[in-house]
């Protein structure tokens, strides 16, 4: 099921779309850049460092990358707990180095921020803020205390006390902010490919069962002429064969069976559409094999196919694409899940357009999402309610994403509202009534023939292995 797939898409660890490759040449580069500033600043600006300290801090940098290039294969993805602890290492290490150049007071400090940007985007939540607190508390440490920076002639390099506070006011903001930033958008990012998956996931599915279909019905149209000679040829030999009773009840039992097949091809081939005269449909064809899951639950679904006023075109022929099959059942599950007794499914069409609108009779889209209807993973703000009307729903949106996704990707518009508010009483004060939704296709997007026109299907082709 595309539920069970995407639980396990939420399910996977965020750290493990990380490979050790990537970090260690990251951090290679830091390493490359912390040697030329050392050197550029003593060798070109004079200033008085004592290079050991420094050289075993970047040391320990290099070690740590050479262990873990010779034990780990290059294409290992970290963990939770190993990507963690790589970055953690990264905000110790480059803390210390900043300690004993001068802290707060060196520029580069802002590169603190680094490792901080990564664990927001990679990173679970918890391991996150555990990262954030201890780059603010590295942060805290090195503005409080540090070897200063000094030149050659014994100058001291200081921030003014107001610009110092400022740089660790400013690094404190920036890893709160640059690490919510990335997180956020990293997630809608992720959130968003996620649904884009699952749509790919049912769409599939609805091809296959589509497939399926066209397989059972071109062999039930295949078989069929051959079944019938059968049973005619048994036929005769019936009449033939009064005289002997042991050949007859052969030649009976080969029409039995004859009309066996004939009630299995035909039992499975009622979904079948491979036939390119069974790829087409009248609109309200297609939609009513849309709701067709749905007609039997309790619900009444009600159905009005009309064009609209001013336009003499007849009902139109459109494809039976899978996209639009999924994506109307979708939206009529919907609404069947959450009405009282009542679903109208209205079809009209003009000389230009083609309008299909869902409305139900329960208590409509709740008002603090209805301005998100449409984008994946929205969490429900009406939980007690949605839970005793529909157990076990999760809320989040995505069959609705889903649905519009698949039916845009048809040429559609879609459009989300509620009907005319109820009179308040004690339980629901001023609660819409009924979920309205209108879905909308060009006459040109669905179909292309000429008005009062079959479109010309040409030849049935073979159904390829």
């Amino acid at each position: 099921m595309i539920s069970d797939d995407l639980d396990a898409l939420q399910d996977r660890e965020r750290s493990n779309w990380v490979r050790l490759r990537t970090l260690l040449i990251l951090r290679w580069f830091a390493i490359g850049g912390q040697i030329v500033a050392i050197l550029v600043a003593t060798r070109l600006y004079g200033l008085n460092v004592d290079a050991g300290p420094p050289a075993m801090t970047i040391g320990a940098a290099i070690l740590v990358n050479l262990v873990s290039s010779f034990v780990y294969p290059e294409n290992k993805r970290l963990s939770e707990r190993e990507a963690s602890a790589m970055m953690a290492f990264d905000i110790v290490q480059l803390s210390l180095l900043l300690y004993l150049t001068g802290g707060l007071n060196n520029p580069f400090a802002l590169l603190i921020l680094a490792p901080v940007t990564i664990a927001a985007t990679v990173l679970h939540l918890t391991s996150f803020l555990a990262l954030a607190a201890l780059a603010i508390a590295m942060i805290s440490v090195i503005g409080a205390v540090s070897v200063p920076l000094q030149m050659q002639d014994g100058t001291v390099l200081l921030l003014p006390p107001m610009f110092h506070f400022g740089f660790w006011v400013s690094l404190v903001i920036g890893v709160v902010f640059l690490g919510i930033y990335a997180r956020q958008i990293t997630t809608e990012m992720n959130a968003m490919g996620d649904a884009l998956l699952a749509t790919q996931l049912a769409l599939a599915r609805e091809q296959k069962l589509t497939d399926l279909g066209g397989v059972v019905a071109a062999a039930a149209h295949e078989l069929g002429t051959p079944l019938a000679t059968i049973k005619l040829v048994s036929a005769e030999l019936l009449d033939e064969l009064a005289d002997h009773p042991e050949l007859r009840d052969d030649v009976e039992l080969i029409r039995s069976q004859a009309d066996r097949c004939r009630d299995i091809l035909h039992s499975m081939g009622r979904a079948g559409k491979d036939d390119l005269h069974l790829r087409t449909a009248l609109l309200e064809t297609v939609v009513r094999e849309s709701a067709e899951p749905h007609l039997r639950r309790g619900r009444d679904v009600l159905f009005d196919i009309t064009a609209e006023p001013g336009s003499d075109r007849p009902q139109p022929v459109i494809s039976r694409r899978p996209e639009i099959v999924h994506g109307l059942r979708n939206l009529i599950q919907n609404a069947v899940d959450f009405s009282e007794s009542r679903v109208e499914i209205d079809v009209n069409w003009t000389d230009t357009q083609v309008f299909v609108r869902i409305t139900d009779d329960g208590f409509g889209f709740p008002q603090s999402v209805i301005g998100r209807i449409g984008d994946p993973f929205v969490r429900r703000r009406r939980g007690g309610l949605d839970g005793l009307r529909r157990p076990g729903y999760e809320g989040m949106g995505l069959g609705l994403f889903i649905a519009k996704t698949l039916l845009e990707r048809s040429g559609a518009q879609l459009t989300f509202a509620n009907g005319p508010r109820q009179k308040p009483d004690d339980d629901m004060d001023g609660i819409a009534a009924g979920a309205i939704v209108t879905v909308m296709w060009p006459m040109r997007a669905l179909s292309r023939s000429a008005p009062g026109l079959h479109p010309v299907l040409g030849q049935n082709q073979p159904i390829l292995p």
